[in-house]
């Protein structure tokens, strides 16, 4: 048996790394249920949410820019965008590095929605553990997704 504080061997690893992708999934798809669900009376998907979500966050982007960030194709981007233009919550503008590939920027309606529903979000998150949850283990969890995602970006399976 492996000290808790020791790095585990390589297979041990897999395994538990394994356990981890099973809950991240398990989360994803229930989290995603609940957003669905909540923002279905708004009428915001979970793609226009993250579109609006980096829009808010880091400004005006390309499709193909928020593609990249969120490791998506740019049609399907291009859609979720076009949703969010429709509904008046983003906007395209020139680009001045680029003729055929419009900045998309958040509408003043844009930022009001997705400030809306992150509050909401942010309300449920400070349920999580019943107020039993420390920094350490937060951070602990955070450093483990962040390898995966690492190591998973950098690998190529054959």
């Amino acid at each position: 048996m492996n000290d808790i504080d020791e790095p585990l061997p390589p297979d041990d690893l897999g395994h538990r790394v394994s356990e981890v992708f099973d809950l991240v999934g398990a989360l994803y798809r229930r989290g995603l249920r609940k957003l669905e669900q909540d923002e279905a009376a708004g009428g915001v998907s979970v793609g226009v949410r993250s579109v609006l979500v980096l829009l808010h966050r880091y400004g005006p982007m390309t499709v193909p820019q928020m593609g990249r960030l969120m490791a998506l194709t740019r049609q399907f981007v291009q859609r979720m965008a076009n949703d969010a233009m429709d509904r008046g919550w983003a906007e395209a503008t020139p680009n001045p590095a680029h003729q055929r590939s419009s900045l998309i920027r958040i509408t003043d309606e844009g930022v009001a929605v997705i400030t809306a529903i992150l509050a909401r979000e942010h309300a449920l998150n400070q349920q999580v553990g019943d107020g039993e949850l420390t920094d350490a283990e937060l951070r602990a969890c955070v450093r483990v997704l962040k390898e995966m995602l690492r190591t998973f970006d950098h690998v190529d399976v054959e």
